[in-house]
């Protein structure tokens, strides 16, 4: 049997919150607590372990779909 430890996304992969339903990038782990930053870069939040969870890969793809867009826009 897997433990949560072992299943929960590692640093740098997309990841939700889902105490607050964002989604964001695992930065780290601090204190017993997970650093998140959102997609498109900004203040570092910090959430449960056990609230920090995989994306679907429709919430994925969206989300990186999210980030591409938001790109172009500035010419990136």
């Amino acid at each position: 049997m897997a433990s949560n430890q072992q299943t929960r996304p590692g640093i740098g992969e997309l990841a939700k919150d889902s105490a607050r339903g964002r989604i964001g990038v695992v930065m780290g782990e601090i204190g017993g607590r997970v650093q998140m930053r959102p997609l498109c870069g900004g203040v570092e939040w910090d959430a449960m372990p056990d609230q920090v969870v995989r994306l679907s890969s429709r919430e994925e793809l969206s989300a990186r779909l999210t980030v591409k867009n938001g790109n172009s826009q500035v010419g990136l």
